[in-house]
């Protein structure tokens, strides 16, 4: 259970102790070996292999208070877990311990005609603050990427995801433990008063250096337009499909099912379909059908409701919707440059999918469109950093400052140079 609440008046003193604990804990942690780190995050996961079926019992309350107060579908998808998402958990923070670890790394060197020499060397960024909805398994996600990149971190989880949440940070408490690590390198935030949050994006009394926030467009939007801190912002992910005449169009029925259906409430769900007019209509219907067979309601414009008579209408404001949900807008486009045009005006710069085989409608595809990722030949469901080879992220950052697109354990760090001399002195 979730324990006592804090009155709202502790809130502020609350959080302020969590912020230097977690300053007192990074000092540590950013001198942490690799070795160490490492035998903490495979003891996180043998944790929560371990309470596997503590963690179902608490994701079942989530999953039955969430029911009751009548939580979308797409949101109860995201919330749930089952024996193979926890497996998922575990594998992922394993995938995370076998990354090389980027602590120390350097970047670049050079040498100077003075004979300075000169190193640019990746170092932590400090106390990272994420705030994140419905997700539990941001919870282990989260506080491994940060352990692995020498961060303490913060994590403030969504009240609908509080049991669930809590039962995993049990488990990451563990692999710390294990590690002769500081407890405070990972904290849970034990209240869900939305106050909690207030306090961080005030930048807890300077001791948080950076927030991640993970959720709706309303939460993003809070945190972008209150925060006193910097924010690597995790926008919607408006994704935008287009399929080029030059297209093998039995892969693109295979990939635009899965862009869309595999999970509608992911942020890497395709949301609008783009088809080239020059396909022939016979080709294009199969395309319409397999998504309508699967389930998908298509708004279409009025080429698309001409052509195929099971979608109904779309309206302006489908064009710039995430529905995180069964449904798609479709658009008949004039070629490679009515999609880009279509792409650059409504996208949320998140990603989007190319399926062509004329290579120069590809590389137009690469060079004019501004989005964190840009898929040629693949679903837009590939947008997610475990399947880059990151282990996991902690989102996907949308902004173009320090960190876009997966963020893991390269982009959870900053840098510092090191200059080495022999007695140099500056005329």
């Amino acid at each position: 259970m979730l324990g006592r609440v804090e009155p709202i008046d502790d809130i502020a003193e609350l959080m302020a102790g969590i912020g230097r604990k977690a300053r007192a804990a990074a000092q540590p942690l950013s001198i942490a070996s690799p070795e160490q780190k490492m035998i903490a995050l495979i003891a996180m996961a043998d944790a929560v292999d371990r309470r596997a079926a503590e963690i179902l019992e608490a994701n079942r309350q989530d999953m039955a208070d969430g029911e009751k107060a009548g939580m979308a579908a797409s949101l109860l998808d995201r919330l749930k877990l089952d024996t193979g998402r926890i497996a998922a958990i575990s594998e992922s923070i394993r995938t995370i311990a076998a990354l090389k670890d980027p602590v120390g790394d350097i970047i670049a060197e050079w040498d100077r005609p003075n004979g300075l020499h000169i190193e640019r060397v990746r170092t932590p960024l400090g106390v990272i603050g994420v705030i994140y909805e419905s997700r539990p398994n941001v919870t282990a996600d989260a506080g491994a990427l940060c352990l692995k990149s020498g961060n303490a971190v913060i994590l403030r989880g969504g009240s609908d995801s509080a049991h669930s949440s809590r039962a995993i940070h049990a488990a990451l408490a563990e692999g710390l433990e294990a590690a002769d690590l500081p407890a405070d390198a990972i904290q849970l935030i034990p209240v869900t008063d939305r106050a909690a949050v207030g306090e961080m994006l005030k930048g807890l009394d300077g001791n948080l250096d950076v927030i991640i926030p993970r959720g709706g467009k309303s939460l993003v939007a809070r945190v972008q337009a209150e925060a006193r801190v910097p924010v690597f912002a995790h926008l919607e992910g408006l994704c935008h499909v287009y399929v080029d005449a030059s297209a093998d169009l039995d892969m693109a029925r295979r990939i635009i099912v899965n862009a869309k259906m595999r999970r509608t409430g992911v942020c890497g769900s395709a949301e609008t379909l783009l088809l080239d007019r020059l396909i022939a209509p016979a080709r294009l219907l199969p395309l319409l059908e397999d998504l309508h067979a699967a389930g998908c309601e298509i708004r279409g414009d009025a080429s698309v409701v001409q052509l195929f008579v099971a979608a109904k209408p779309a309206t302006e404001e489908d064009w710039s919707t995430e529905y995180l949900d069964a449904i798609i807008s479709v658009k008949l486009v004039d070629g490679i440059g009515d999609a880009i045009a279509h792409i650059n005006r409504y996208s949320s710069h998140h990603t989007e999918a190319v399926i062509a085989e004329d290579v120069h409608v590809v590389e137009r595809f690469f060079n004019e469109i501004d989005s964190a990722i840009l898929l040629h030949n693949a679903s837009t469901q590939f947008a997610d950093g475990g399947e880059f080879g990151m282990g996991a992220e902690i989102g996907i950052a949308t902004g173009k400052m320090h960190a876009r697109g997966p963020v893991g354990v390269e982009q959870l760090t900053s840098f510092k140079y090191r200059v080495r001399g022999n007695g140099q002195t500056r005329p």
